[in-house]
């Protein structure tokens, strides 16, 4: 059987709102899309500069304005471009929709109401590790990751390497503690009369909870990663995202792309992705980082 040719990815950085040039994005790349991840404005407030270099601010137009007169506001905003990503996904497709506690609630009514209540697969709690700040309640310090399924199905390589995690101590210790004809220490258990085998080098499989994509690597002036631009996120989250949700050879967009952290993800593992970006700044970086990397 002849060898696999590993698939050459491919990204390209379109200036624009996603909610007119998704069409533009499809045409692009050939085809619908498998993963749309989408980390748009938090509703946050104000105007977010960018950095370039190690540390200097870029002078003239700020990178965006996260200042939407209120929730209802924003909301408006976003639906009808979560209805634009939807109409330029593949049937196994999804939809990774990135924020914070400002909005994320409202956001998931809104949602449902473009995928249907029915096509919410999850979500992923995902912790920068930035530490608390708060001294009169609880400090927020996680953000959240909406998953939605344009079908029936989604992709999803729940073997993936990076979908798993090692065993807890004590578990390896008390319940791994045979070998196989090749040194690997495994557990099994029966389950509904069926024998299943699991592997400590292998690992366990990965929750909700992603703790270990610090956000640090994309947001000090001390790594290669960093960009400068604001809220840029970690390339080792996105690798995940791109490769939990889609195969080698698929289509991949970021309508509200930035920094360009899904193109370079994504090209990286063999993907063709797009990128959209509203921000002449953020497609400038987007695309400089695309050649560089």
């Amino acid at each position: 059987m002849p060898e696999r040719r590993k698939s050459t990815g491919s990204a390209h950085v379109l200036e624009g709102d996603c909610l007119e040039r998704v069409p533009d994005a499809v045409a692009r790349a050939g085809g619908s899309f498998d993963l749309v991840y989408v980390d748009p404005p938090f509703n946050a407030g104000g105007t977010r500069g960018a950095r370039e270099g190690k540390g200097h601010r870029v002078r003239g137009t700020p990178a965006y304005d996260d200042s939407w007169g209120g929730l209802t506001a924003f909301l408006s905003m976003l639906e009808p471009r979560l209805q634009a990503m939807r109409d330029g996904m593949a049937e196994r497709g999804s939809l990774w929709l990135h924020l914070d506690f400002r909005a994320v609630h409202d956001a998931k009514v809104a949602a449902d109401r473009v995928f249907g209540r029915e096509s919410f697969r999850g979500e992923i709690v995902w912790v920068p590790g930035n530490g608390a700040r708060r001294v009169r309640g609880p400090s927020v310090t996680h953000q959240t990751i909406l998953v939605y399924a344009r079908g029936r199905e989604m992709i999803w390589n729940a073997d993936d390497p990076s979908l798993r995690e090692p065993f807890a101590s004590t578990s390896l210790r008390m319940h791994f503690r045979t070998e196989d004809e090749n040194g690997r220490l495994y557990r099994e258990r029966v389950i509904a009369g069926k024998r299943y085998r699991y592997y400590a080098d292998e690992g366990r499989r990965l929750g909700s909870v992603w703790t270990d994509c610090p956000a640090m690597n994309a947001n000090t002036p001390l790594t290669r990663e960093t960009t400068g631009y604001p809220t840029q996120k970690p390339q080792t989250l996105l690798d995940r995202i791109v490769r939990a949700a889609s195969f080698e050879g698929s289509r991949v967009l970021d309508p509200m792309c930035g920094s360009g952290t899904t193109l370079v993800a994504a090209r990286a593992l063999g993907r063709h992705a797009v990128g959209i970006d509203r921000s002449p700044l953020a497609c400038r970086i987007a695309r400089d980082r695309v050649e560089r990397t």
